[in-house]
């Protein structure tokens, strides 16, 4: 039994620091995700306002 408890002691420290990478790299990806959202969102909005806007070169 004092074997196991060892081994399991020396797995937690690993255990601790993936479950914190995953977080942190959950964290990442979805910053980047919402962040292309807006994006795509903004690239939206200004190709609807170069459609509705009065052309220059309108002569």
């Amino acid at each position: 039994m004092n074997g196991f408890l060892v081994g399991v002691g020396a797995l937690i420290p690993s255990i601790g620091v993936g479950i914190l990478f995953f977080f942190a790299m959950r964290a990442v990806v979805r910053a980047d995700r919402n962040e292309r959202a807006q994006l795509a969102e903004l690239d939206r909005a200004a190709e609807h306002h170069e459609e509705n806007s009065p052309s220059k070169n309108s002569d």
